[in-house]
């Protein structure tokens, strides 16, 4: 099998300027695969059309949902919610050919490989707490008196679970089953919107971020399931980053603002299985 393993995730399409890149967003060989890595858009047709667009060009589309597409926004006329939301979005992916985390998950064996390519929904926990504090309470109490609170505590709604971290718990216990399950001798692609471990977090310019960028009871997946790579989107950070010898690869495209502050042209194609150690 020829064709290359690429990955991108938060186009952010609601941007003009993300528009037009993603209309330039194209395979190099007619066998290359795309992992999306979440935040397509927030309104549900957004998503089905972008994503629609893509998977007309690449062999295979693999989608993960980040949290902006489970937004119930105020001005998208599909107001579902939490778990319906999510539902309906899987049902939409199989009508156009995308790959979900509730599908069978693909062996890709182009270059690189063999992997299986995971598609996971896992959301967070708030345990990847602000500095100083010890509790979901005290953590989110730090970011509001910071001013520094993510969207999802106004649009991103946990029905029919009581709170995020319930659904949170849920996403994980049932995704670990399937991963345990898979060929042990086969290595994967984990592919997931909020990265898998805290590491890539450190960074952030506002720490009390990070309570909205994952989950500790994901720390040690990258070697329990053999992960050749973790593809994450989310803080809109890219770059490549090392925990155990696995590469974590940042593949997001992010907002025009940010591209500026970056002294290079955004990439839309980010090779997901390196060559060579720090590629």
């Amino acid at each position: 099998m020829a064709g290359t393993l690429y990955a991108v995730s938060d186009l952010h399409v609601a941007y003009a300027e993300n528009r037009t890149l993603v209309e330039d967003l194209r395979p190099d060989s007619p066998d290359d695969w795309l992992i999306v890595a979440g935040d397509v858009a927030e309104v549900f047709g957004h998503v089905e059309a972008t994503l629609r667009t893509l998977r007309s060009r690449f062999a295979e589309v693999i989608w993960a949902p980040g949290n902006h597409e489970l937004w119930t926004h105020p001005k998208d006329p599909v107001g579902l919610r939490g778990a319906g939301r999510y539902d309906a979005l899987v049902a939409m992916c199989r009508t156009i050919g995308v790959r979900t985390p509730e599908d069978e998950y693909a062996v890709w064996r182009g270059e690189g490989g063999p992997v299986t390519v995971a598609p996971l929904f896992l959301l967070y926990d708030y345990t990847f707490r602000a500095p100083g504090t010890s509790t979901k309470e005290e953590s989110l109490a730090y970011a509001y008196r910071t001013g520094v609170v993510c969207t999802d505590e106004e649009l991103l709604h946990p029905d029919p679970y009581p709170d995020r971290e319930s659904w949170c718990r849920a996403r994980v216990a049932a995704t670990e089953r399937r991963l345990a399950a898979l060929d042990p001798g086969m290595p994967t692609v984990l592919v997931s919107h909020w990265p898998l471990h805290r590491h890539p977090t450190e960074v952030l310019w506002y720490p009390e971020f990070a309570q909205w960028c994952g989950t500790e009871l994901t720390a040690d997946w990258h070697l329990r399931f053999r992960a050749a790579a973790a593809v994450y989107g989310h803080l809109h950070i890219p770059r490549v980053t090392w925990q155990d010898g696995v590469p974590f690869r940042e593949v997001s495209l992010g907002y025009p603002r940010e591209w500026s502050k970056r002294g290079k042209p955004p990439v839309l194609l980010n090779r997901v299985l390196a060559t060579r150690p720090g590629s």
